[in-house]
């Protein structure tokens, strides 16, 4: 019985909608009164309806409460969802719910930080049911559903203040970050930049929201073939122009005039005479002209940005403000009196400049108007009211017009300039309004929302219907309200709207007169059509969601707007809509106010119900609730009440075990369904299993308790009574020990005295023998101390006068030293005195012999040897000339004997002709001889000029060259420079790239040079001689070389290329059966013979052939793991060979001496090692991408849903969303998939020879993004915190920690990354109650940041009834404990952060005598000589 004692319901509550209350007593039927206690523990007797007899509704298991789909709970009903949805919103502050298809997103009032980047990549690619509750999601499910099958729509619905356009605008951004743009226009960029021009011109503040929409738009979005977006498409509808003119308190007209007015003071607003918004009449009537936090100013800048970037000029801009300004002034216009035909002059002078209009003509239209008769036509002025009624009609017009031009330009600059494949629409559009005074724009809106919520009930049924026929249930017709009556009502013949157009028709048609053809037509003959009782100008509709009384004063006038056609117009728009709704897949958000008041985080019931009931909430539950609302699969059936079977109902066949148990345990076989794959129930029927469930674990936990007590008293009373034996043995015993000691001492007394003098006498021996002992032990002591005293003084004195003597030698030594080294100065000073005397002595016989030599006899003396020597270098020429001797020696010798001979002649010419007179000439030139001498001294100095000219010349051309140098030198420095400055403005990633860019881009400059140099010399030797290209030098002279071939060097390279780094060359086979690194020893190995033959251009061409080569076959094949991790083995071995043979003594230092004669010799290539050094950061990144596109599909279903410990997790309802299943299916990934991808991934690493740091620091970011993914995907899905959750993660997390260790990695560093997983485990299983455990959760929980610490919280959801809640006053405490810590903001970790990279040295011990090239390689052309 479901009403028993203790069940708990719902009953009705003025203030509070519902309230929660419990049976005393069980209901019996015929019960008038149930007896009830409320929450606070009031108890009442509470009435049931004696026509109904209705009992109250009941509440589901505490268990169910808080979930994430609506559908999900078992009793389906009001209470229910407005329980839930406030349980979810004020303590676990959630803004998201689903109810069914329908996704509820109420107004937080708060900026939450949930809408980032990091949001949006954690939602890209998710199942709908997988996370929690987001707009996100919703988008997603279109974004996918739009790519698999058609346009998609998405209708996002509430009143005023609820979110519409917030939720709208995520929706957009989402679409716009996870497809990107087809273009390099920049589509998604402009899409966004739509919405701030939309917000200005078409949103206003209003007393429930201060950023209301005040039009509806529908959105669509394009996109190309490949899902990118191209283009969009706005539609609007039902602009409230009438807020133009007036504004209820506390309101304001649209955003754009306060912007307007907030920039008069810029100089290009100069001309439009702005002011304060308080100085016109259109923007002060509602008294707030200010919104706090908002700054118009700087919103108007963003206007105008956002114009610019959707192609508004600025002159087009300056036109737009110029008409908006000329709607201020306009509404300044007043008129002078009830039948005056004048106005004021200034505003509307102004008005008219600013306009362009005249202002006589201007000026007569406000104040007359035309009447046209069948002859001829009248004009007259008009009343004061009535210019008034003219004046804002045309404000409003010209707004209207410029709103739709605008919304014109908008939709040019968003147009797509290739076809559109598919859309998804965006619908913001109001939901159903009521106030207290409705009127026309009332009656429009909701009139819209009658035709959606029509097509929301065909949609919703249709689903339903569409999943009974899916898993084969008999399908009963279900009834749920449909409301075409009231649409008929109100658009078919005669109903309001015709009605009004005829009305409108008539000369003398008024509101009076058209209420009163309601009535007649209508009244007593439509159920859904009232007349209030107090008024004839007003009529009552019931709507779907309540009934709205409409004032009738007004719609004609409205309807009669300058725009006559707007009704028409707004009704093929609608259809035009609904029509475009029923061709897409429909996909529903609706908005909910929470309160009036804007508070952050308050729920109101009276008004959250009162919305609920407008949107189509409880509709859908209504209609969720006639049929079978809640459904299982049989293995989630089968694990969540498995406590309910007993061994001998457990079959091989799942299907036919739940069959069998819910026979036993549900009697009534229409409250359940068997379908295909799930099973379905009837409402209330789940809550009726849980409780079955809960009272039968609850049966085995006092079973258990029972047993554990009774053993824990057991063993209490078997220590006490071991206690209780023991004492009192101890007791027994001493009290007989002192029976017997009373006996012996009487009889001892006796022999006391007797015993006492012999005692005397032993005790006087027994003295005197320990003080002689004692005396003994003093003497041997002190003899003992004697002896070592005397020793010590007597090696003291030997001491000292050992120093003695040492002293005396070193006096000895020290005095003959001085004295030597005195005598040796004595010694130096008087050789120095000798000196001195024998130089002045020389001097004095320099003087002398310079006297004497300039005397006759000396010059005598001088000449006889000079002819003497003049005549024997003469003879020696003469025989040099006649000898045969080579051309060269005679060329060499000549010169340099007659520059001697004529360097001699010259001296002695200038010697004698010093001292002769000229009267001697003659005879000194008898024969000739200073023609002689004369004609050799010019031939001496032509020769020397001619080398001198030949020195000059080379040595300028040197200069030349080395000038040449420095300027080219120079004007590389100066683009290094610039280089260098652009890469320090990009970010670390670009700076890498653009540096490696331009890299290449030097090396294949200088290449090209290189060649043409080549090339040059080729042609010059005619010849084409053939280097070997591939070998290297041994001291035995073994080389390994190419064949001689008649083709080019390059062409050989080539072909060696291609072969190394073609796709045949398959990674697992060169792994598996060569030695790891093999294709790095044989690039080496080519580089070792460039080296050997000192060509500098083969060595470059190899190496950039190289790098060009791999980056070749990792663009082709870079999504396959072992390609990448090939060839980044190699990359790092052919950098460490590089380096382990560079011959720098620090890689040297572990190199064999025969491994040290391989060394490079002729050139450093550490240019290329960090060339190759960027490559190999290059490899390892895109290594990380593959292996983390391999995991990432692995993680959150091995991890996270999977029951790697059968049984702990309990599975729950889902609803409609249906989560991915958490029993391990065929397909499904587990942990061992995991493990085993990891092993994968490890062997080939190992197999490609990769360096063991690095496979370290691979292992490390592969557990770091298992552990990122892991933790974001946890703080998004509330179904996942829970306790026996917390308890599989940590599990999970230690079965990685076992891998880890039988790999030998634990110091690699990937243990630490899951740190924060698992203090989020931690947090999922300790106590959460006292401060003492808030305290403990602050200092067990420093990996993770304050955001992620409450998110948990907030998030944990019991799956037992024995788990308890975590209150929200514990989270503020922790709140208050963290609020000191400094951390990032951000929810989620960064998945695709990449830890940088090192390659540490590691030096290879294979000698490369020994490397042997296979013929399977395809290099027969290499070859050893």
């Amino acid at each position: 019985h479901r009403w028993a004692e203790y069940a708990r319901v719902w009953i009705p509550d003025p203030e509070e909608v519902w309230k929660s209350a419990e049976l005393l007593k069980d209901y019996k039927p015929g019960d008038k009164v149930l007896q009830l206690r409320l929450e606070e523990g009031k108890e009442l007797e509470y009435c049931l309806d004696p026509k109904t007899k209705e009992l109250p509704p009941l509440r589901n298991p505490d268990i169910l409460v808080g979930e994430n789909d609506l559908t999900a709970l078992s009793y389906l009903h009001e209470p229910a969802v407005l329980h839930n949805l406030k349980v979810r919103f004020i303590d676990s502050k959630l803004i998201y719910t689903y109810c069914g298809i329908v996704l509820v997103a109420i107004n937080p009032y708060e900026q939450l930080p949930i809408y980032g980047e990091d949001i949006i990549n954690a939602y890209s690619g998710q199942n709908m049911g997988d996370m929690d509750p987001h707009i996100f999601a919703v988008a997603e499910e279109a974004y996918k559903q739009m790519a698999r099958f058609r346009n998609q729509s998405i209708i996002v619905s509430g009143e005023s203040g609820a979110g519409k356009t917030v939720s709208a605008k995520y929706a957009m951004r989402y679409f716009a970050t996870v497809s990107g743009s087809a273009s390099e226009a920049n589509v998604e960029e402009k899409v966004l930049a739509s919405n701030p021009i939309m917000e200005s011109i078409g949103n206003a503040k209003t007393t429930r929201n201060d950023n209301s929409s005040r039009f509806g738009k529908y959105i669509e979005i394009g996109f190309d073939k490949r899902y990118r977006i191209i283009g969009a498409n706005m539609r609007t509808y039902l602009l409230e122009k009438s807020r133009v003119v007036f504004q209820a308190e506390e309101e304001r007209n649209y955003h754009i005039f306060y912007q307007l007015c907030a920039s008069a003071a810029l100089p290009e607003f100069k001309t439009l005479r702005l002011g304060n918004a308080n100085f016109f009449h259109y923007t002060k009537q509602g008294g707030s002209p200010m919104i706090d936090g908002v700054d118009d100013a700087k919103e108007m800048v963003n206007t105008r940005q956002a114009c610019t970037l959707l192609g508004i000029s600025d002159s087009y801009q300056m036109g737009i403000f110029r008409i908006l300004a000329g709607i201020l002034h306009l509404g300044n216009v007043e008129f002078a009196s009830r039948d005056s035909d004048s106005c004021t002059h200034e505003p509307l002078t102004i008005f008219c400049d600013l306009m362009g209009v005249e202002y006589e003509e201007m000026s007569h239209w406000l104040c007359h108007r035309k009447l046209a008769t069948a002859t001829e036509t009248y004009i007259k002025p008009i009343s004061k009211l009535h210019a008034i009624n003219a004046r804002d009609a045309l404000a409003k017009h010209i707004y209207a017009n410029l709103f739709n031009w605008i919304v014109d330009h908008v939709n040019k600059a968003l147009h797509a300039t290739v076809k559109q494949h598919s859309f998804i629409g965006v619908l913001d559009i109001y939901g159903f309004e009521t106030f207290e005074i409705n009127s026309f724009e009332q009656f429009c809106i909701n009139y819209a929302n009658e035709k959606l919520q029509q097509q929301f009930n065909m949609h919703v049924f249709k689903l339903e219907q569409e999943e009974y026929m899916k898993e084969q249930i008999p399908w009963t017709l279900i009834d749920f309200y449909d409301n075409q009556p009231c649409i008929n009502l109100i658009e078919a013949k005669m109903g309001v709207l015709d009605l009004l157009d005829e009305e409108c028709k008539m000369p003398k048609g008024s509101d009076d007169s058209w209420a009163q053809k309601l009535y007649n037509t209508h009244l007593n003959k439509c159920a859904l059509f009232e007349k209030p009782r107090m008024s004839n100008k007003a009529f009552i509709i019931k709507h779907f969601a309540d009934k709205v009384e409409y004032q009738c004063e007004g719609f004609l006038e409205k309807n009669k707007d300058t725009v006559y056609e707007e009704q028409i117009k707004f009704r093929n728009s609608l259809h035009l809509l609904m029509e475009t709704l029923n061709a897409t897949t429909p996909h529903y958000v609706r908005c909910i106010k929470p309160n009036d008041f804007k508070f952050p985080f308050t729920f109101d019931e009276k008004r959250a119900v009162q919305q609920l009931r407008a949107c189509g909430v409880l509709e859908t539950i209504r209609i969720s609730a006639a049929g079978f609302p809640s459904r299982w699969t049989y293995q989630e059936f089968f694990s969540r009440y498995r406590v309910l079977m007993k061994q001998k109902d457990v079959l091989g066949d799942r299907k036919q075990t739940c069959k069998n148990v819910l026979e036993k345990l549900i009697q009534d076989k229409d409250k359940y369904q068997f379908g295909k794959t799930k099973i379905f129930f009837r409402a209330g029927q789940v809550a009726y299993l849980e409780k079955i469930r809960a009272d039968k674990l609850r049966a085995a936990c006092i079973r258990i308790q029972k047993t554990i007590r009774g053993w824990l008293m057991r063993k209490k009373y078997m220590r006490m009574r071991r206690a209780a034996i023991t004492i009192q043995r101890h007791v027994r015993g001493y009290q007989a020990r002192w029976v017997v000691m009373k006996a012996i001492i009487t009889n001892l007394q006796k022999e006391a005295y007797a015993n006492m003098l012999s005692a005397i006498t032993i005790q006087k021996f027994q003295r005197m023998y320990v003080v002689r002992k004692r005396y003994r032990c003093m003497r041997d002591a002190t003899i003992a101390l004697q002896a070592l005293l005397r020793g010590y003084m007597v090696r003291n004195k030997y001491q000292m006068m050992l120093r003695e003597h040492k002293c005396v030698v070193l006096q000895k030594h020290v005095r003959g030293w001085l004295a030597r080294r005195r005598y040796r100065r004595t010694l130096r000073a008087i050789v120095y005195l000798q000196c001195c005397y024998r130089r002045m002595m020389a001097k004095r016989e320099l003087k002398k012999l310079k006297i004497e030599a300039r005397s006759v006899e000396r010059y005598k003396k001088l000449h006889i040897g000079l002819e003497n020597k003049i005549m024997q270098l003469q003879r020696k020429i003469d025989e040099q000339v006649t000898a045969p001797q080579p051309q060269s020696l005679c060329v060499m010798s000549l010169p340099c004997h007659l520059i001697t001979i004529t360097y001699i002649s010259c001296i002695f010419l200038n010697t004698f002709l010093e001292r002769q007179s000229p009267q001697d000439y003659h005879m000194l030139n008898e024969d000739g001889e200073l023609w002689l001498a004369y004609e050799g001294l010019k031939q001496a100095n032509r020769l020397l000029e001619s080398q001198l000219q030949s020195q000059k010349k080379s040595h300028e051309n040197e200069l030349e060259s080395l000038r040449g140098e420095i300027q080219s030198l120079k004007e590389e420095n100066n683009r290094q420079q610039q280089l260098l400055a652009q890469n320090l403005q990009l970010p670390p990633e670009a700076r890498i790239e653009a540096s490696l860019q331009h890299e290449i881009t030097r090396l294949t400059n200088e290449n090209l040079v290189r060649e043409g140099m080549l090339h040059g010399h080729l042609q010059a030797c005619h010849t084409c001689s053939f280097l070997s290209f591939f070998r290297w030098q041994l001291p035995e002279r073994e080389l390994l070389q190419l064949p001689h071939i008649t083709s080019s060097n390059d062409l050989t390279l080539n072909k060696m290329m291609c072969v190394c780094f073609s796709q045949e060359l398959k990674p697992r086979g060169v792994a598996v059966n060569l030695i790891p690194g093999l294709p790095a020893y044989i690039l080496f190995m080519c580089v070792r013979h460039a080296d050997y033959l000192n060509d500098d251009q083969k060595v470059r061409s190899l190496l950039t052939s190289t790098i060009n080569g791999i980056k070749k076959v990792l663009k082709k094949r870079g999504d396959d793991f072992e390609t990448v991790s090939f060839w980044l083995s190699n990359t790092c071995r052919f950098l460490h060979c590089l380096k382990q043979y560079s011959g720098e003594e620090g890689f040297m230092k572990h190199n064999t001496p025969r491994q040290n004669e391989h060394c490079l010799t002729n050139f450093d290539l550490a240019e290329y090692r960090q060339v190759l050094s960027d490559l190999a950061i290059q490899i390892y990144q895109q290594l990380v991408r593959v292996l983390e596109n391999i995991l990432q599909p692995m993680i959150v279903s091995g991890m996270l849903e999977h029951e790697t410990i059968q049984g702990v997790s309990g599975v729950k309802p889902t609803g409609l969303r249906k989560r991915t299943s958490s029993i391990a299916d065929e397909g499904t990934y587990t942990l061992d998939s995991i493990i085993r991808q990891l092993n994968s991934f490890h062997s080939v690493m190992c197999q490609h020879g990769m360096d063991p740091e690095l496979i370290k620091q691979v292992v490390k970011q592969m557990f770091y993004i298992i552990g990122a993914i892991t933790l974001n995907n946890l703080l998004l899905r509330k179904d996942m915190c829970s306790w026996s959750k917390g308890m599989q993660i940590r599990y999970n997390v230690s079965q990685l920690e076992e891998w880890l260790r039988d790999k030998n990695l634990m110091n690699s560093g990937a243990k630490e990354t899951l740190e924060p997983l698992i203090q989020a485990a931690q947090l999922l299983q300790v106590k959460k109650k006292t401060d003492e455990d808030a305290e403990a959760i602050c200092s067990m929980c420093n990996a993770l940041t304050t955001a992620q610490i409450v998110k948990v919280l907030n998030l944990y959801t019991p799956v037992n009834e024995f788990e308890e809640r975590v209150l929200v006053s514990f989270i503020r405490t922790i709140q208050v404990r963290l609020r000191d810590r400094k951390d990032s903001p951000q929810l989620l970790m960064d998945a695709k952060h990449i830890f940088p990279v090192t390659f540490p040295f590691n030096p290879s011990s294979l000698a490369l005598e020994t490397i042997q090239i296979p013929a399977s390689l395809g290099l027969g052309f290499i070859s050893r000589v």
